[in-house]
């Protein structure tokens, strides 16, 4: 307890990004401290697992200290720590894991295992002091494309997936493949905004009637297909277009079948979460979606769609709140559903 807070420490390890936050009352960030590995893992074009797993082990104690820091807190006023326990990558998720429950047994501090993908939407009760379930969430990120009813704090039901690649996996193949590396989310952003988003007609895949499901790795293969066909034909290939072309196949897909989830539902507030809730396009027709139907949207600032600490101590507050504390058991995994 710090002047009458309630103060969580939010550690989070799942990918690339080794972040701890200090967070009071479950919304009021103090801190958030993110040491990236973007620089490491392009020069491999992609995330290296036993890579990410070593520089988490080699980062985290440093970034603990800023964190607390930075807080203007120590380990002694800290009332409950929160840690993803999954998805992710596992190496990496035991990093996290294994520092929560060092801390929490030497100071005798609750633990709280957090599902990483109920982080993503906490993000934004940071941002939005206002904001209580229920309401719609997508979730879009490398691993995941999701749409979900948030019921209450703790609660989300799932009400549509992707069937192969996730958003964000697509991104990343298709722009090692058009030659802009990694990562791939933010360079085909970029280039998309220069291009013609109806140069070249990509299929939308929307599935049977009514689904609420995404399938991207026939996108994907058709990107790779024209890029190939172009080459054959001596042809120079026009990145801005291809780009903007194959994020516009991505958003018209992922943004009708999220306002038909929201029109079903009678939800009058979508809350949108995860790496790809950066994109700048899928935030302004999103935006736009929801302006012509009445709905509010909530968009964190991109820092918090990032993987960081800050979100998985919103949802362990909120999780310790009604469950309690895990023990020292609590395990790591590398697929941990919603």
């Amino acid at each position: 307890m710090k002047d009458g807070k309630f103060i969580t420490l939010g550690i989070e390890s799942s990918c690339d990004e080794t972040s701890i936050a200090v967070v009071a009352d479950g919304r009021q960030l103090m801190s958030d401290v993110i040491s990236s590995q973007i620089a490491l893992h392009t020069v491999f074009g992609g995330v290296v697992p036993e890579l990410a797993s070593r520089h988490h082990l080699q980062n985290i104690n440093s970034v603990l200290d800023e964190a607390l820091s930075e807080a203007g807190v120590t380990l002694d006023d800290v009332d409950l720590i929160g840690v993803t326990n999954g998805p992710g990558l596992i190496g990496a998720v035991v990093i996290g894991v294994a520092t929560a429950k060092a801390l929490s047994f030497a100071k005798d501090i609750p633990l709280v295992g957090v599902n990483h993908m109920h982080g993503h939407v906490s993000a934004n009760y940071i941002q939005y002091p206002d904001l209580e379930p229920p309401f719609m969430a997508l979730i879009v990120s490398g691993g995941h494309t999701n749409i979900v009813e948030v019921t209450d704090y703790n609660e989300c039901k799932v009400l549509g997936g992707t069937r192969d690649d996730a958003v964000g996996e697509a991104y990343d193949k298709v722009a090692r493949v058009i030659g802009l590396g990694y990562p791939g989310g933010p360079k085909v952003d970029k280039a998309a905004k220069d291009g013609n988003p109806e140069a070249v007609h990509f299929k939308r895949v929307y599935l049977e009637k009514d689904s609420l499901d995404f399938s991207f790795s026939g996108l994907k293969t058709a990107v790779l297909n024209y890029i190939n066909t172009e080459k054959m034909a001596g042809r120079e290939i026009n990145v801005a277009d291809v780009s903007a072309s194959f994020q516009q196949a991505v958003l018209d897909v992922v943004v009708d079948k999220t306002m038909m989830a929201v029109r079903n539902m009678n939800k009058d507030r979508l809350v949108i979460a995860g790496g790809v809730a950066a994109n700048s396009e899928l935030r302004r027709e999103l935006k736009e979606a929801c302006h012509k139907e009445g709905i509010r949207l909530y968009a964190p600032e991109p820092v918090l769609c990032t993987d960081n600490g800050a979100m998985i101590a919103a949802a362990a507050y909120y999780k310790y709140k009604k469950h309690g504390a895990d023990d020292l058991h609590l395990d790591a995994y590398a697929d941990l559903s919603l």
